[in-house]
């Protein structure tokens, strides 16, 4: 595509904004109102189906899977008949797409626009960090540019590296219709075991890690894509992966202020629309072994209250063994919502979560006010991408 190859030659010339100037706060007033407006004309339903990001699987109810090298052999890369049946029953606030759901350009770029149209208007989204985790760029018929790894860039000393790198990523899933990078990392590599994040995070130094991770932010909003901090409360200190079961951390509130949170911090104060959480237990934060994502205290008490988050929660995929192996789909995303998650992503059976949900709220279980809440964000965020 001859935008993505003059990407590198604009860049010299490019003007990188930040992400909180006042224009912006402008905009983010005037797209709070108009959520309001029309959280107003939503039926039940569908405020509840804006709470569901989900794989294009989750909609062809004909699928089914264990693992996830399954989806693999479906190659689903286009919108079916079964999907659009069910979606007229279950709207969706966003959609994310894996490797598999990518052939070439030919073939994603009417899938992208096909996936608009459903209903629930949903947002595109991808996992396109660079590096290893990048689903277009690792695609060998994509003509784009590709990065070694994130550590790599902070390599060099200079943030403008990962502004430069997050601008190009963000130029390139701009144009193929995405609206959201689950990117940048803002772990801290601190444990040399750990066999999640490594190379996808900037830097086991905290300080540092929050640079880069401030200039990859703007570069992402530079090229108008929405970009999300990962992974809340911290990975980087974690041993075991939370696809497959349970982890955890063993650190402190107080130790976690002093490395984690640091970059999320730093990342917040410029201006991230997006967090996403970590399915790690943190006990000795919370007194209990409930993965983060379902934690009241790590969403509500401190990121909410002591960090004054205000964007939008995303929780890190619900199909991941540290949540499935603990809890049912239908108690995990009722837990999720009771605990401040605004955005349910990939859930293991979506139409069994979706009905899940809106029958907590009829029985009160969950006030229709808390899924307001989340509903709102999530508009806002629509309205001003």
């Amino acid at each position: 595509m001859k935008k993505i190859l003059a990407i590198t030659a604009l860049l010299s010339m490019a003007t990188l904004v930040g992400c909180g100037d006042d224009s912006a706060s402008a905009s983010d007033n005037n797209s709070h109102e108009g959520a309001s407006l029309e959280l107003s004309k939503m039926t039940l339903r569908e405020k509840v189906g804006q709470l569901f990001f989900v794989r294009p699987e989750a909609l062809d109810t004909s699928i089914h899977w264990n693992e996830y090298a399954d989806l693999t052999d479906y190659k689903l890369q286009q919108v079916n008949k079964t999907m659009l049946s069910v979606n007229k029953d279950y709207p969706v606030g966003g959609v994310i797409l894996f490797a598999h759901n990518i052939e070439n350009e030919s073939q994603l770029v009417p899938f992208v626009k096909e996936l608009k149209k459903l209903n629930g208007s949903p947002l595109l989204a991808i996992d396109e960090e660079g590096g290893r985790v990048a689903r277009i760029a690792n695609n060998g018929t994509f003509d784009v540019p590709k990065y070694e790894s994130m550590a790599k860039i902070a390599e060099s000393g200079d943030p403008s590296e990962a502004k430069k790198a997050a601008y190009t990523i963000g130029s390139y899933i701009k144009e193929y219709g995405f609206d959201i990078d689950f990117a940048p990392v803002a772990d801290v590599n601190t444990n040399p075991e750990n066999i999640v994040i490594g190379p996808r995070a900037f830097s086991d130094d905290p300080e540092t890690a929050a640079d880069f991770v401030v200039s990859y932010l703007n570069g992402l909003d530079s090229a108008n894509v929405i970009g999300t901090l990962k992974h809340f409360p911290g990975h980087g200190d974690v041993k075991t992966d939370t696809h497959t079961g349970y982890a955890e951390t063993n650190k402190t509130w107080d130790e976690m202020l002093e490395c984690e949170m640091i970059p999320f911090k730093a990342g917040i104060k410029a201006g991230a629309q997006m967090i996403m959480t970590a399915h790690i237990a943190a006990p000795k934060v919370t007194g209990n072994d409930l993965p983060s994502t379902l934690s009241p205290v790590i969403l509500q008490e401190k990121l909410r209250g002591e960090l004054g988050f205000k964007g939008v929660i995303v929780a890190d995929a619900m199909d991941m063994g540290a949540i499935t192996k603990q809890f049912s789909n239908t108690e995990a995303a009722i837990k999720a919502i009771q605990a401040g998650v605004d955005i349910i992503l990939c859930p293991k059976d979506f139409v069994q979560a979706l009905d899940a949900i809106v029958n907590a709220v009829e029985k009160g279980d969950i006030k229709e006010s808390r899924i307001d809440e989340s509903v709102k964000r999530i508009l806002a965020l629509k309205k001003g991408n």
